[in-house]
């Protein structure tokens, strides 16, 4: 799967990294390396079980080997997963060719396009809504109307011009499945703060667009994260990075 890549390619810059800080907020995990490098990844805080305790390792985890903690992203269980992909996003170093955008701008997307969207992205539906022949928006938990329930991308991807998927797709492991969907699609655009900036993984992949984010303050990208904050109140924390990938 593309996790397992993604963990492979990074076990050589994992080696004598070590994990100094990790906090699993409500929105965000975040993991700080001992050379002040920080990754993020989305929570998916329904999914942490039953009890007070998320997390069976809590206590003994920072300190630990990157490599050790980044193994958690093969995990099938949502939080040890986010927690292993916060932590090789730490390792990623974006590529001196991704630019500071918004991924919305840099699509190109027109009248006749038939664009599917995974994962409600609020600001992006306010700019689609109207410009395009068609807008699918499929979510797992339909909290809107207009939003079709997850399983549906499945069936209606591979009739979409465009497609965006958010990355915390692979969290969730649906990611390879809804890529095989997207074979029609002239653009793909795999974003979110979770977005692993490895064009080598994905540019074979269909995927033409990696949009994501580069912590510039890992101090307070992790008091955010433990205040319950998200990608709002990251601010200037963060910059956001576009690249364009594939053909």
């Amino acid at each position: 799967m593309i996790i397992d890549e993604v963990f492979e390619r990074l076990v050589s810059k994992a080696a004598g990294r070590s994990v100094s800080d990790l906090r699993i907020g409500l929105g965000y995990v975040a993991v700080t390396l001992d050379n002040n490098s920080c990754g993020l990844a989305y929570t998916f805080r329904d999914e942490g079980g039953e009890g007070c305790c998320v997390l069976p390792q809590a206590g003994t985890l920072t300190g630990q080997p990157a490599v050790n903690i980044a193994r958690m992203a093969k995990s099938l269980d949502a939080i040890p997963a986010a927690v292993g992909l916060a932590t090789l996003n730490a390792l990623i170093q974006p590529p001196p060719d991704a630019v500071e955008a918004e991924a919305n701008d840099l699509l190109q997307i027109g009248s006749e396009d038939v664009v599917g969207m995974v994962g409600y992205f609020a600001p992006w539906v306010e700019r689609l809504r109207g410009r395009t022949k068609t807008l699918h928006i499929f979510e797992r938990r339909r909290h809107k109307e207009e939003v079709l329930p997850g399983w549906a991308a499945t069936a209606l991807l591979p009739e979409c011009t465009v497609v965006i998927l958010s990355a915390t797709t692979l969290l969730n492991r649906t990611l390879d499945i809804l890529l095989d969907k997207c074979e029609h699609a002239r653009q793909v655009a795999l974003v979110g703060p979770s977005t692993p900036f490895l064009p080598e993984v994905f540019a074979r992949r269909n995927v033409t667009l990696l949009s994501g984010v580069k912590v510039m303050d890992a101090g307070r990208v992790l008091r955010v994260v433990s205040e319950g904050g998200g990608t709002r109140q990251f601010g200037s924390a963060v910059r956001k990075l576009v690249l364009r990938i594939g053909t």
